[in-house]
């Protein structure tokens, strides 16, 4: 895991909310929406002409557009802690506002629950005491779909030279993470496969309005430019582990988070390979590593 940023979940019956904490310093933040059906917030903000540069958490969660109000309890539980940007600068006083960027996925047809501000609140909690490795059903993942099988959160990381490049994404896509014909993953396809005939056999859920999305972090020294550069390569990871990827329906969103303080040169083309790969590695993660549940199939169980 990237030093200065944690993880912590609020896990519900049928929806949740996952939040990454970049500490009072925060981190800095690019981002880059595909899909044709995004749930954001604060995305503007981080396009690379734009002032500011650095954010002091993200929030993935569930609920479709109404889980966006889960970062409103995330807000006001950073500014009990003094965590803010200062608007009358670091050393001046005056009110601090937290910069909390956020997506959603759909996932309203598997359960009635919606994460809101108290839900985000005790997901901030949660990273503020401790790092989260826990993968699959669990946090914004818990109502995630892939396809056929149940979604989940899922998380993947890997050394680049002397800096490492992580990936926490909740896979909830509304193409399909395995080839029907192979039974293989298509981000994995070397991974026993599932049983191809009863995997063709399974109903596609109801809900055609999905999304992936999800976090690149990094240690390594970057501009915001280049962090945007980043995360839009980071995408392909997700076109390599799903088919289609990126559709009308879906509302894939990547943000990229960098913890340095200074930037310095760095290997780009090294960075953005691995940006891609982590990013399909854990949607294979949080597909492979979920339960079975609301009338969903896992992965596990139609293994040969």
């Amino acid at each position: 895991m990237i030093d200065g940023i944690s993880i912590g979940h609020f896990s519900g019956e049928d929806t949740g909310a996952t939040v990454l904490y970049c500490g009072p310093k925060g981190a800095l933040a690019s981002v880059d929406v595909r899909g044709g059906g995004p749930g954001t917030r604060e995305t503007d903000l981080l396009q690379p002409h734009n002032t500011v540069e650095r954010v002091h958490a993200v929030v993935l969660a569930g609920g479709s557009a109404f889980g966006l109000a889960a970062a409103d309890g995330v807000m006001r539980e950073l500014e009990a802690h003094g965590v803010g940007f200062p608007v009358f600068g670091e050393d001046k006083p005056g009110p601090r506002v937290p910069i909390v960027p956020a997506a959603v996925i759909f996932d309203l047809l598997v359960g009635p629950s919606r994460p809101g501000p108290e839900d985000g609140a005790a997901a901030l909690r949660a990273a503020m005491t401790s790092h989260d490795e826990t993968v699959g059903t669990v946090g914004a993942g818990v109502g995630a779909t892939a396809g056929k099988l149940r979604g989940g959160f899922g998380f993947a990381t890997r050394k680049v030279g002397k800096y490492e490049v992580s990936a926490a994404m909740v896979a909830n896509p509304v193409g399909e993470v395995i080839d029907p014909q192979s039974g293989c993953l298509y981000g994995a396809p070397g991974r026993t496969p599932v049983n191809a005939a009863a995997y063709r056999d399974l109903p596609h859920p109801a809900a055609k309005l999905n999304t992936t999305i999800g976090a690149v972090l990094t240690d390594a020294p970057i501009t915001k430019a280049q962090a945007r550069r980043l995360v839009v390569t980071a995408h392909d990871g997700i076109a390599r582990a799903v088919r289609p990827a990126h559709s009308p329906l879906d509302g894939d969103t990547i943000f990229a988070l960098s913890t340095a303080q200074q930037s310095a040169e760095v290997d780009m083309v090294s960075l953005c390979g691995a940006a891609a790969d982590v990013v399909e590695e854990a949607i294979v993660v949080a597909v492979t590593a979920a339960r079975p549940g609301l009338g969903l199939r896992a992965y596990r169980e139609l293994l040969d």
